[in-house]
């Protein structure tokens, strides 16, 4: 059993960053150093291999982009890596990892290998007039032991429960304006650009769906997600987001579903070539999350269910991509509720955290 670790984020971004880099800073660095790994190693590029110098100089070229696109989050990010005795290009690898890979993809030629998460947007129709977002976070299987649930408080930004890992800004999250956002990873050659965590954390700091929406839309991103977003009014979103397409799906009465291929023409004509066991996958995901959500109500329980489904949604790590459901996340907007779950779902027990 894995319990989530929490840690509370309060003052200024500076400060943020500094409490996390301090709680944290071992962990932050091991993992850095796994992440660094993979890349060197070619194991999310289909054994393209890079070098550490090659690795620190793209990820620095990418500062410009995330300093641009929020400066506090940058300030953040900048002193989570003081504190942990890591540079700032060090912590694009490790907090944006799976965007990094695709700007490798774009600078050194490699072919895209990846297939992580399955996640869902359920109408309030649906779900006794209180919808969910939820998802499986599926990754390397030795992410799991870094994963953390953050408590933010900015000075003037909404509170946001944010389910991530050590020494990244933000990966899922809800905050207290009843903004949810999530997402699942798509495939494409990225480029020099904004990675997914600051994307994740900028909406969270919205206080309605239309500006959580923009911080999307208009980032200028360095690789390619799919990102969901869902509000306490009952309104969603999904966004197939890649560096130079954007695929929009709206939520009506149907619960809106999305794993890790693209399903609009625009974004198809920019996504990068699935080996086809991973696309097997993908397909398989969705069909299964749609048929499991083709009844005509669903509670958190039912949804928890669907994250620990073993015919297809929960991934088991195997080789050659040992790619697991490393966690999930379900989150009730309309309430301010949050369960989440660290580790397999199928082996643990979700946590309940609220906004009340």
């Amino acid at each position: 059993m894995t319990a989530i670790r929490t840690l509370s984020l309060t003052g200024s971004p500076t400060e943020r960053g500094r409490a996390h880099g301090l709680a944290h800073g071992v962990d932050i660095r091991r993992y850095t150093e796994e992440r660094m790994a993979l890349v060197a190693a070619g194991t999310w590029t289909d054994g393209i291999a890079v070098s550490r110098e090659a690795i620190l100089d793209l990820a620095t070229q990418m500062l410009p982009a995330h300093q641009s696109y929020s400066p506090d989050l940058y300030a953040e990010m900048v002193a989570i890596g003081d504190a942990a005795g890591l540079t700032p290009a060090e912590m694009i690898v490790v907090g944006g990892f799976t965007d990094f890979v695709d700007a490798v993809r774009g600078s050194f030629g490699a072919a895209p290998v990846e297939d992580t998460c399955t996640a869902f947007i359920v109408p309030d129709g649906r779900a006794d007039g209180a919808g969910f977002y939820g998802q499986t976070w599926d990754m390397h299987d030795s992410a799991t032991e870094h994963i953390v649930m953050l408590d933010v408080s900015g000075d003037d930004d909404p509170r946001a429960l944010v389910f991530s890992t050590v020494g990244c800004v933000g990966q899922i999250g809800m905050n207290d304006a009843g903004i949810a956002i999530g997402i699942n990873n798509l495939t494409a050659t990225g480029n020099v650009g904004v990675t997914w965590p600051f994307v994740v954390r900028k909406a969270l700091q919205q206080r309605n769906i239309e500006d959580a929406t923009a911080c999307v839309v208009d980032a200028d991103l360095s690789g390619a997600h799919n990102y969901l977003l869902f509000d306490s009014e009952g309104n969603g979103v999904s966004i197939e987001a890649m560096p130079d397409a954007l695929g929009v799906e709206m939520l009506e009465e149907a619960p809106v579903v999305h794993t890790n291929h693209c399903r609009r023409p625009l974004t198809q004509a920019e996504e990068a070539p699935r080996p086809p066991v991973l696309q097997a996958s993908s397909q398989a995901r969705l069909a299964r999350a749609l048929d499991l959500l083709g009844g005509a109500t669903f509670t958190v329980d039912d949804l928890m269910s669907l994250t620990r489904d073993p015919e297809a949604i929960c991934q088991v790590a195997a080789p050659p991509y040992h790619i697991e459901s490393c966690g999930a996340a379900i989150m009730r907007p309309k309430t301010g509720e949050l369960w989440a779950v660290a580790g397999r779902p199928d082996l643990n027990e979700y946590e309940r955290f609220t906004l009340g």
